[in-house]
């Protein structure tokens, strides 16, 4: 750690004791955590089809299910996300915080399953869904509720005979992503968003023929203050850790999800849960 990381961790984790210990704790585990954002962004490219313009993609990510989210909150994201009526739902990856530990129940599957969107849903896996043997567990609620795991695999998305490429990588932590698997004999020429858990892997991602990655991991840091920004975040979610960035001359555009749940502290502060909606557009309209 620099020593400009060591004083804004210092500085921040005495901010982070004074205030949670005080007036805020209550807001930030009892009341923020319940807020969701919406965070509307419109992706515009020559490479969309301009049948797809208006096509809406909601990204929801990290819900660690079991470490103070419920079922019912899940219910109630469900309805919301529905309430959007999404084209596609996509899922970035750490559904559930200790597989090992938790206790399955088909609610769960039902809950998920609810989930409609009219060109499918998709998923990837993350760091805490191969963690505590969760790999196959995971897998199998996520297969019956209808979600499609991109594994180092694409899926086409159709509409029209018009086309765009959904990528999808493994966890870059505890999997064995290959990107180059994920993109094998796809034409470059045509539009391509790319699943991958970790934010900070759009450093590679940038060195293949990709337009967009959409990625959670990070939980936007959970706890922020002003001019300091978040006090922590995971491995590979120390140099991209919340909103829009662009890499490799703009040609690669990052956008990172704050997370729906918490993990190894149960609240929020300045950072509440996020949806993304996704709006595509073809920009030579």
């Amino acid at each position: 750690m620099n020593r400009r990381s060591f004083i804004k961790k210092s500085v921040g984790s005495l901010l982070a004791f004074i205030g949670l210990s005080g007036g805020t704790y209550y807001y930030s585990k009892e009341i923020e955590t319940h807020l969701l954002k919406i965070t509307k962004e419109t992706i515009s490219s020559p490479k969309i089809d301009s049948v797809f313009n208006n096509f809406k993609i909601v990204q929801f990510s990290d819900t660690h299910i079991g470490f103070h989210y419920s079922l019912n909150q899940l219910k109630e994201l469900a309805m919301k996300i529905n309430a959007l009526n999404p084209d596609l739902i996509v899922f970035t990856g750490d559904l559930v915080d200790e597989p090992n530990n938790y206790h399955w129940t088909p609610e769960l599957n039902n809950i998920l399953q609810s989930m409609q969107a009219t060109y499918g849903k998709y998923w990837i896996y993350g760091n805490h869904d191969h963690g505590g043997y969760g790999t196959d567990i995971v897998y199998d609620v996520m297969e019956q509720a209808e979600f499609h795991l991109l594994q180092n695999t694409h899926a086409m998305i159709t509409k029209d005979n018009s086309q765009f490429t959904l990528a999808g990588v493994d966890d870059v932590m505890l999997g064995k992503p290959d990107l180059s698997a994920a993109l094998n004999e796809l034409d470059p020429n045509l539009f391509t968003l790319l699943l991958a858990h970790e934010p900070d892997y759009a450093d590679t991602t940038a060195k293949f023929p990709v337009d967009v990655q959409l990625s959670g991991h990070s939980h936007g840091g959970q706890v922020r203050f002003p001019f300091i920004g978040d006090l922590y975040t995971p491995l590979l979610a120390e140099k991209y850790v919340q909103g829009k960035y662009y890499l490799n001359d703009e040609k690669l555009k990052l956008f990172v999800n704050s997370g729906i749940g918490t993990t190894r502290l149960p609240y929020r502060f300045l950072c509440k849960p996020e949806l993304h909606v996704y709006t595509l557009q073809n920009d030579q309209v």
